[in-house]
């Protein structure tokens, strides 16, 4: 493909700092992905944010005694500082401003001038105490699909979509002991069930690379008639829907992915500049472009079928993407992050101790693509030494040995395992069988098989040669270690040298400081 794959991870939302929880699953999948395809030569541009329009801005803002735009203001500041202290390249970062408002009114008012947006009768919780109705973050329950506890808006368990008035037992989240009673809203909806047949031909035809539990949730959404997606909830907080017939509602921020992916491709082509401001051209379905999503598998509905619907209710305007890989919850010793408990650990944090390169290195090791995984610092310790310094060290010794040498001959066998090194790392890395712990695993493979190398004068070059090319292919992975030592960071091809030269290479330390 000669065009660009733009790489989207959805924005977390601005009520706090970045987590390893967020990192050790989208966002250092998404990074290793582009960071490959640009070393091949392929045009990539990596793209987030954060999400100040959500509901759980006030609720967390409520909870710790903030003005909610301070709270997404600070949020905002300490998720991009977080993303670039991990060595997360990202190239469009989005965030509350009139461009990306703009942008999302724009893109509804599309759909409604053209009559895909219907006046729908809705039941919400209601506070009399209050007056206020309740939607998303501000309602807390039961799911109707799993009977998991959690808000409205997405359940993090099975990750169907819960309108607020199917939640069990509902109550108002700012309010608990407040009673609530169920009330009839008008809002606007996208009526999904029109779209049904067409979003499950798309995903069947083109959704291939769906992990098993995501490719297992959506089959399931689509086996019955999908609810209405509401488009406006009664609630103040959000983008003000500047439609007459629901006046003082906002904009389900739910309902975003579509216009908010849209904007990023904006965003991402104008900072490359490809695009002026504001250009959907990345998006148009004429356009070479390939959309991936790394996303958290909560966030299957509003990407996989609310933003898809959205889009194929374009009529073709906009091409609709099918890629999808989703990451499973990753734990702090055994249960999950949690900022209101202080059960966390903060990627800014970490990486003041410990070089991010071995923190990216765990990470990877342990991400959680497919089931829950868990983070210990003396595993973080343990398995970076045993897999990672240890033997890089080795290597770095029998480097230094060479330090002296010019020209050394590269033999045809090492251009061969050059060859199969090269393919066992893209095969990790290409979005059809990406995985970032086989990644982990072909590095420390790679490494081991490196540090025991029995070095003798005609054999001498065949090393150097191969450590640079595991360094190479271990670059999306180790940025600063292959910056260190390489003069660029291309992955390596298909011929090989005739001849190598030794490298100076960095040792690595466990703990910074």
């Amino acid at each position: 493909m000669n065009g660009t794959t733009l790489v989207i991870s959805p924005a977390p939302t601005a009520n706090g700092d970045l987590h390893l929880g967020h990192v050790a699953g989208p966002f250092l999948a998404a990074d290793v992905h582009t960071r490959y395809l640009r070393a091949t030569g392929r045009r990539a541009l990596l793209a987030t944010g954060t999400q100040d329009t959500s509901t759980y801005v006030v609720t967390t803002a409520h909870r710790r005694g903030l003005e909610p735009r301070e709270l997404a203001r600070a949020s905002t500041a300490q998720v991009e500082a977080g993303l670039a202290a991990l060595g997360i390249d990202v190239h469009a970062f989005t965030r509350d401003e009139d461009a990306f408002t703009k942008a999302v009114l724009q893109f509804f008012e599309g759909l409604y001038t053209s009559g895909k947006l219907e006046l729908r009768t809705m039941a919400f919780p209601y506070n009399p105490a209050t007056g206020a109705f309740l939607a998303d973050g501000f309602a807390r329950g039961g799911c109707p699909h799993c009977l998991a506890a959690g808000c409205a808006g997405l359940c993090e368990s099975c990750g169907h979509v819960i309108a607020a008035g199917d939640l069990i037992d509902p109550v108002d989240a700012l309010d608990p002991t407040a009673p609530v009673e169920l009330r009839d809203v008008d809002v606007l909806v996208l009526p999904l069930e029109r779209y049904r047949a067409r979003i499950r031909e798309h995903l069947a035809q083109h959704g291939g690379s769906m992990r098993p539990h995501m490719a297992q949730a959506v089959a399931e959404m689509l086996s019955h008639p999908l609810a209405d997606l509401p488009v406006t909830f009664p609630v103040s907080w959000g983008i003000p829907a500047p439609f007459p017939e629901v006046s003082g509602q906002s904009i389900n921020p739910n309902a975003e992915p579509a216009a908010w992916s849209i904007y990023c491709g904006a965003v991402a082509a104008e900072a490359s500049g490809t695009v002026g401001p504001g250009d959907d051209a990345l998006w148009r379905s004429d356009a070479d472009t390939r959309v991936v999503y790394f996303l958290g598998f909560d966030n299957t509905y509003p990407f996989a079928i609310g933003a898809v619907a959205m889009l194929l209710a374009t009529d073709g305007r906009h091409l609709v993407p099918a890629d999808f890989l989703t990451n499973e919850f990753y734990e702090l010793d055994s249960a999950k992050f949690s900022t209101s408990r202080g059960h966390v650990v903060w990627a800014s944090d970490l990486v003041r101790t410990v070089s991010r390169d071995l923190v990216r290195f765990h990470l990877a090791a342990t991400s959680p693509e497919s089931q829950r995984t868990d983070f210990t610092h003396a595993a973080l310790a343990r398995v970076t030494s045993a897999r990672l310094v240890e033997p890089w060290n080795r290597v770095v010794d029998r480097m230094d040995a060479l330090r002296n040498a010019r020209s050394l001959p590269v033999s045809p066998r090492s251009r061969l395992a050059a060859q199969r090194i090269r393919s066992r790392f893209a095969a990790c890395y290409e979005l059809e069988h990406f995985s970032l712990t086989r990644a982990a695993d072909v590095l420390a493979e790679q490494l081991a098989r490196l540090a025991a190398w029995d070095l003798a004068a005609h054999d001498a070059g065949d090393f150097c040669h191969e450590v640079e090319v595991v360094l190479r292919c271990a670059a999306p992975l180790l940025v600063d270690l292959s910056q260190q030592a390489l003069a660029d960071v291309s992955f390596p091809d298909g011929a090989g040298p005739s001849t190598a030269e030794p490298l100076s290479l960095p040792r690595l330390v466990g703990r910074l400081g």
